[in-house]
């Protein structure tokens, strides 16, 4: 690991005037960064660490939306966020009790891992991500493997999500790393559905329209009888082929359906 400078503010304005600094990174929860850093793969001359800012931390409901800081812990999500049930048990799938109490919902979704499990909820739910400086839709805010919408000196804040009247996630996971293989997030509005997938295709997370329109035409799993993704795009790798990842996403997305009707 190179050796590197650690700002750790409290609030929000000292944390955005240390992330001017020339080299400057912010640090979430570093479950990505830190093995980062410590394998080479990253050098940034200064960290500033967002773990200590309160007004980054908590979930709120207000309504039917619920708003969660960005430096929020999965484990709090899993235990805190009980009026969203789908979220909650997909927080406390993630990883480990380690990984669950250091790794943050803005971490994840800045780094955007293409079989991370939050991307699915943010773009499942329609979510809107909130910088210091914006607010973006989930459809906006994805744009490829480890790609997103944030600018330069741009810092998510909170991301809040509407409560839908059901949703439930289902994942294929790898039994090591807890990271998805093929997950599917699906929630269910008042006149409309939602699909978001993860762990399947090169481009990280999507939306699958095409079970989207079978299932607001009829909400049952055999409704995506004959609905298919394609393999084209797909990750293969040691853990499984295009084919492979292709057919799990529509066995998750089944499960996900079947345990909501």
């Amino acid at each position: 690991m190179y050796s590197f400078d650690l700002d750790r503010p409290v609030t929000l304005e000292a944390a955005l005037a240390a992330l001017k600094a020339e080299d400057a990174q912010p640090l979430g929860g570093g479950q990505t960064l830190i093995p980062a850093l410590k394998q080479r793969l990253a050098a940034p001359s200064r960290l500033v660490s967002l773990a200590a800012i309160p007004d980054l931390c908590g979930i709120d409901l207000e309504g039917e939306t619920l708003t969660i800081g960005a430096a929020t812990p999965h484990a709090m999500v899993a235990g805190q966020a009980g009026a969203y049930p789908a979220l909650a048990a997909l927080a406390g799938g993630i990883g480990d009790p380690a990984v669950r109490n250091r790794g943050t919902i803005g971490g994840s979704l800045a780094n955007n891992d293409p079989s991370a499990c939050y991307p699915a909820a943010v773009l499942g739910s329609g979510a809107v991500i909130c910088t210091n400086i914006r607010e973006i839709a989930a459809d906006d805010f994805f744009e490829g493997m480890f790609a997103t919408a944030l600018e330069d000196g741009e810092i998510i804040i909170r991301v809040r999500f509407p409560v839908p009247q059901a949703a439930c996630y289902r994942k294929f996971d790898h039994p090591a790393s807890r990271f998805a293989l093929a997950g599917a997030f699906v929630a269910r509005f008042p006149g409309s559905v939602r699909v978001a997938i993860t762990g399947v295709s090169e481009e990280g997370v999507f939306r699958w329209s095409e079970a989207e329109a079978a299932l607001s035409a009829r909400f049952a799993p055999d409704a995506l009888e004959g609905v298919s993704l394609p393999p084209e795009g797909m990750i293969e790798d040691l853990h499984g082929s295009s084919a492979y990842r292709a057919h799990l996403a529509g066995v998750m997305t089944r499960r996900a359906v079947a345990a909501m009707v």
